[in-house]
């Protein structure tokens, strides 16, 4: 019920009920937003503050009386500026703790003012990457802005972070000294230059006293903070306050027994004092408290949250070293023995330092002479009284927490807690909470909560009248500041309309299906509410570029459902009404879509109410074997299924009688539906449905429905996927004519022979031109057929054939073409190896299996581990389709029943067995193979290239990748077995497609396939990359070619394969013996591999493995493995160059034998011979200025398998020199010229 009226009644009385939970809705009264209201706090009652610290106290603690009286609070305060007059910053991932050290930065007065007085020169440096200028914006943004709180990602982005960056922890202290850097860097040569040293830079005295005689040695560090122990290392006890903590810091140590110090004057270790004195206080004193440490029994980091109590005016004079050591020795001393302290940074080394190393705050030095005390006139001892100002704090544990500050004004000596986007203010109880520890009032936090909140770092400032500023008003800033305001307020203002803009426009999908291209467009439209959907259709109308396609009258927006693809209604006769109040006002999403209708000129638009469904209707040509575009019907869920057939026979004209209705009611769940009487809704139909409508006069309606034609054709229908197929850029040359050979499987050993053999009578194999043409001819779509008798296994053709039996594929046609001494070889081979052969008179369904297998292909070839990369010939080539422009080829397995004459579909029987239920083809034993395949020609993509011919493909995913491949053999020109499929993904990444036995099932609509020619690999066979190892070229690493290795192949039967590969393709002529193949591990040449050695038994290879060809000069000297080759380089001081590499063959890894293979080959005598291992990857370059000095030469050991050598495989780099010979001396310009 409204409460507008009842301020003067009790809440019990406004119907609240006592005992449980009452909600309250606020919303904008007359459709205004409430505003802040400005009254006199001291009119007011006390209220709840609002603070992040301290909340409210319990009754009688301590925390429950307080000066402070808040403003009054209103709703609308959570929009707006807090009312404590300042801006928060926003967090942006994890930057809690750069906010707050912002917020100290931009409340020290000294700092904002001088920030201000520095111009930005924008000609001079990009304003994007300048730390002070975004500090700069970002002040004045902070003393400006009317908004609540603001981003700091320019500032962020200014440091060189990335948005990632941002989500990591950084750490105060350093930060603050990369910006303080950054700062000075910018500030050289402008009056800030010496800002931050004269605010917050400070230095002391680090010595070390002798005890024996009184030497000092000493040094000066500067510092920009003071890190405080919280507690001493080894003690459980924490120090009390801040004043004990640096008593303890300039608490000197005594440096007895074996730590003594080494004293210059006495010249031995003697007893010492070191410590640290005081020497200057920064105007602006940093004290960080090391809450955070190392727990060496736990091994674990830690945060320590004893209670440290810190006071608001801290008297460092007592801190200042005034008494007289009594010591006239002193001087600067580099050995001190003594470390920097927490962040003090060591800037000068002195014999003495005079006045003018002093400051104006009359802080006590020691002169030269040690005797006197210097004090600045004028000061007194209370002019280093500081004040605190600032209290970062950390809530949490050492593996995370969160910070915030505590700041005190300097404009009304209020304290404020700036916590990220939340400022409030606070009291001086408060701050006695960040002391740590778990005494004193917690109001309602628990004990590990409030002794887990507690300050980290504490910012002075010296009291000094004469020096303490205050902040710049906005009329006193100076101009560019001025101008910088403007800029800013205009681009906030700008912001708050684009804002209201975007407040009140609506932001919809809208979905467009161009009425020429037939494809879906998607895109957002963005339109005021107050526009009409007449405006909004002629937007939409402009988005879909639709300008040129069709007339604007022909368009409407009708409401969409993008998911169940579903038309909810249409909008007639609502052409003036505002889109708000269409779309049911401005929302961040809707629960619907909206999508741009067209149609014809000549037709009219069709109303869609709501409560109708709507069916996409396809009917279906059994004779033609088709399923047609869908025509979109509406229905109602309460009409029956006889309404529905004659609500579609009006849309499609067929006769409602004989029509079958088929429900598709999700992916493979096909439903027939027979009861006329029943409701669609009865019958399971949605906002959007897909129905299969058939009409013929056929005796297939008889059948039961999962045994029918229809179904069959449904089902085909629902796993065929379109797939576009790119052709091998060119013919396949010779390549193609030793396929044929091998198809043929010649045994004559004469090429040429066979190849004339394999021509046959036709004289040539026959192009695809020719194959699209014929199949053409005789039928759309060709089938591959099957009648197999049960009782023996023979292929045999039932007696009563349709006309599609008498169709053969052009994979049998090309088979037929061979000569009868072709059937006559195949015959031959059968009795040799039966179980491999495949039948000339096989049945089509031995189409699936993967002829590359048999013994034609197995046996008999010689290149059965070829390379795929193929050579260019001049003859023999078999030309790619030029007619793929006109024609397709369909194939489609059928078997005709011997009863009934009815033509069926086979189907899948699924099979869950391992792979050794497949045969070499992929193909399942005893599965039946689904084989529908249609190729018909495609244009060629821009770029592709005028040799590149494109098949788009419709195919049956439930295929075998084996069948699949053998139905783009007529398209390729080559076996299957003789070329690769790969799979390109949207990245262009292409990946090969290698298991046969796998169907298309992971493919979907308008995937990419490359063919590319090449053999296929088997079983047991890996693809490896030969590369020729050059040691002593430029470049010692050359691809040469792709070849095939396989499992339990020699080293030297490779060898062979590999010869007549390199002669074709590379030009290589090579004899056996005088090549070796080595391991190769990046550029690094391995284990020499023995042509006796095994594959996958002596040696482990992988796919994609890589070895080195090396070319040998003369005979292999590697007998055995128990041999090891290094390879050798002389390098010769004198004349400051190395000579070629030479191979040195060990009997064994002793270093005795090394040196007699180097003096050997160089002649140097033995007891001369110097050697060291080359270091990093072959060839293990060095300059020549730096190998007699950097190498580890002649190492202490008396094996090479040992440290620091490690030499325990062949390849190692071994440099050797003549010990006696000089080292050249360069000029100059020689040692120039060497180091170009």
């Amino acid at each position: 019920a409204p409460l507008d009226h009842t301020s003067d009644k009790s809440l019990l009385d406004a119907s609240f009920e006592p005992g449980k939970k009452n909600f309250l809705h606020l919303t904008d009264k007359d459709g205004e937003q409430p505003q802040i209201l400005l009254e006199d706090s001291s009119a007011g009652d006390d209220s709840v503050h609002d603070r992040f610290i301290g909340p409210l106290p319990r009754e009688g603690s301590v925390g429950s009386t307080s000066d402070y009286v808040s403003q009054n609070y209103s709703y609308s305060s959570i929009l707006n500026k807090s009312e404590t007059g300042y801006v928060g910053l926003v967090n942006q991932a994890m930057t809690c703790y750069l906010n707050s050290l912002l917020q100290t930065l931009f409340m020290t007065p000294e700092f904002r003012n001088a920030l201000y007085k520095w111009e930005f020169e924008e000609s001079e440096e990009d304003p994007v990457t300048s730390i002070p200028y975004q500090l700069q914006r970002l002040f004045v943004l902070l003393q400006t802005s009317k908004k609540r709180a603001i981003e700091t990602t320019d500032v962020t982005r200014s440091f060189g972070w990335d948005s990632s960056e941002a989500w990591q922890q950084h750490d105060v202290q350093e930060l603050c000294r990369v910006m303080f850097d950054a700062l000075e860097q910018k500030w050289k040569q402008t009056e800030q230059a010496d800002l931050i040293n004269e605010l917050y830079q400070g230095k002391l005295k680090d010595y070390v006293r002798c005890l024996e005689c009184g030497y000092e040695g000493w040094r000066i560090d500067t510092y920009l903070d003071i890190p405080l122990v919280i507690r001493p290392y080894g003690s459980s006890q924490a120090f009390a306050s801040v004043e004990e903590a640096l008593h303890a810091f300039i608490q000197p140590e005594i440096l007895d027994g074996p730590n003594q110090y080494f004293c210059e004057r006495c010249k031995k270790k003697c007893d010492a004092r070191k410590g640290l004195r005081f020497l200057h206080f920064p105007y602006l004193l940093t004290l960080q408290l090391k809450r955070f440490d190392f727990d060496y029994t736990t091994m674990h980091r830690i945060k320590l949250n004893d209670r440290m109590t810190f006071p608001e005016e801290l008297d460092m004079s007592t801190f200042i070293d005034v008494e007289d050591e009594k010591s006239p020795q002193t001087e600067s001393c580099t050995d001190s023995g003594a470390e920097n302290e927490g962040s003090c940074h060591s800037d000068q080394m002195s014999n003495d330092f005079s006045n003018d190393d002093g400051v104006d705050e009359g802080i006590c030095l020691e002169s030269n002479s040690g005797t006197e005390k210097i004090s600045k006139p004028g000061l007194e001892k209370n002019s280093l009284i500081y004040e605190l100002f600032s209290v970062m704090v950390h809530s949490g544990s050492a593996a995370g927490g969160h910070y915030y500050a505590c700041i005190k004004s300097f404009s009304d000596e209020q304290w404020y807690s700036f916590n990220d986007q939340h400022v409030s203010r606070i009291t001086q109880e408060d701050i006695k909470k960040t002391h740590g520890g778990s005494s004193g009032s917690r109001g309602y936090y628990s004990s590990a909560f409030a002794s887990s909140t507690n300050a980290y770092m504490l910012i002075y400032r010296l009291k000094d009248p004469a020096r303490n500023a205050k902040f710049l008003e906005v009329d006193e800033y100076p101009e560019h500041i001025k101008n910088l305001v403007q800029r800013e307020r205009e681009l906030e203002e700008q912001e708050k309309r684009q804002r209201e803009i975007e407040r009140n426009t609506c932001k919809i999908k809208l979905f467009c299906l161009h009425p020429v291209k037939q494809v879906m467009m998607e895109n957002k439209l963005e339109v005021h509410k107050d526009k009409t959907l007449k405006e909004a259709v002629e937007m939409a109308y402009k988005m879909m570029d639709l300008e040129e396609v069709i007339p604007m009258d022909c368009c409407r927006l009708v409401k969409y459902d993008e998911f169940h693809d579903y038309l909810e209604r249409s909008y007639e006769g609502e052409e003036d009404t505002p889109m708000g109040l269409l779309l049911g006002g401005v929302k961040s999403t809707y629960m619907f879509d909206l999508l741009l209708e067209t149609r014809k000129p000549d037709q009219v638009f069709q109303s869609y109410k709501p409560g109708e469904v709507m069916v996409k209707v396809h009917v279906v040509d059994l004779k033609a074997e088709s399923v047609a575009a869908p025509v979109t019907v509406r229905a109602y869920l309460n009409q029956t299924v006889a309404e529905f057939k004659q609500l579609i026979s009006k849309a499609i004209y067929l006769p409602a009688e004989t029509m079958r209705i088929v429900l598709e009611r999700c992916y493979n769940d096909l439903r027939l539906l027979t009861v006329p009487s029943k409701t669609l809704k009865a019958e399971g139909f949605f906002r959007s449905n897909k129905v299969f409508v058939e009409s013929s006069e056929t005796l297939d309606y008889q059948m039961a429905f999962t045994d029918s034609h229809l179904w069959k054709l449904l089902d085909r229908h629902a796993n065929t996927i379109r797939l576009f197929v790119l052709l091998p850029e060119q013919s396949p040359g010779s390549y193609s004519k030793r396929t044929a050979c091998q198809k043929a499987g010649g045994d004559s050993g004469n090429v040429e022979d066979d190849c004339e053999r394999v021509k046959g009578p036709v004289g040539s194999l026959k192009s695809v031109e020719a194959i699209l043409e014929e199949s053409t001819e005789k039928l759309k779509s060709l089938s591959l057929q099957q009648q197999q008798d049960g009782d023996n296994g023979d292929s045999s053709k039932s007696t009563e054939t349709s006309d599609f039996e008498n169709i053969e594929s052009p994979l049998n046609e090309r088979d037929s073409s061979a000569s009868v001494d072709n059937r006559e070889l195949e015959q031959h081979i059968q009795t040799s190896d039966p179980e491999n052969f495949q039948s000339e008179e096989r049945s089509d369904s031995d189409v699936n299996n993967d002829r590359s297998t048999s013994s034609v292909d197995s046996d008999i070839l010689s290149s059965s581990h070829s390379s795929d990369t193929l050579c260019n010939a001049d003859n023999a080539q078999i030309p790619l389709a030029n007619g793929l422009d006109s024609h397709s080829i369909t194939s489609s397995r059928r078997t005709k029943a011997n009863e009934g004459k009815k033509e069926t579909w086979d189907t899948a029987e699924e099979d869950s067995g391992t792979d050794s239920e497949y045969d070499e083809s992929g193909k399942s034993r005893g599965e039946i193979q689904y084989m529908y395949f249609k190729a018909e020609p495609y244009a060629a993509d821009e770029g592709s290239g005028e040799g590149h011919k494109w098949l788009m493909v419709h195919v049956d995913k439930r295929i075998t990748l084996a069948a699949f491949k053998q139905h783009l053999e007529p398209f390729v020109g080559v076996l299957s077995s003789h070329f690769k499929v790969f799979r390109v993904y949207a990245s262009n990444q292409e990946f090969e497609s290698v298991r046969l036995n796998e169907t298309l099932s992971s493919f979907s609509d308008d995937n990419k396939i490359t063919i590319r020619l090449g053999r296929a690999l088997k079983k047991g066979e890996y693809r490896v990359k030969v590369y020729q190892l050059l040691v002593n070229e430029q470049e010692p690493c050359k691809f040469l070619l792709d070849a095939v290795f396989a499992k339990g192949m020699t080293v030297r039967q490779s060898k062979e394969e590999l010869i007549p590969q390199l002669r074709e393709q590379c030009g290589l002529e090579l004899s056996i013996d005088r090549f070796r193949l080595r391991k190769k591990t990046w550029k690094n040449p391995g284990t020499v591999f023995l042509d006796y050695h095994i594959y996958e038994e002596d040696i482990n290879i992988s796919s994609n493995w890589e070895v080195f060809l090396e070319v040998l000069d003369g005979v292999e000297k590697m007998k055995s493995m128990s041999q090891l080759a290094v390879l050798s380089r002389r390098w010769r001081p004198s004349e400051m160059k190395l000579d070629p590499f030479q191979e040195v063959v060990l009997e064994s890894s002793s270093v005795d034998e090394l040196r007699e293979k180097l003096s050997e080959i160089s002649g140097i005598p033995l007891e001369d011979i110097e050697f060291a291992k080359g270091r990093g990857t072959f060839p293990c370059d060095i300059s020549v200025l730096d190998i007699h000095q950097d190498l580890d030469w002649n190492p202490k050991v008396s094996t090479l398998n040992v440290w620091p050598l490690y030499i325990c495989d062949d390849g190692a780099v071994i440099f050797y020199r003549d010990k006696t010979e000089e080292l050249m001396e360069l000029t100059d310009e020689q040692r120039n010229e060497l180091m170009k």
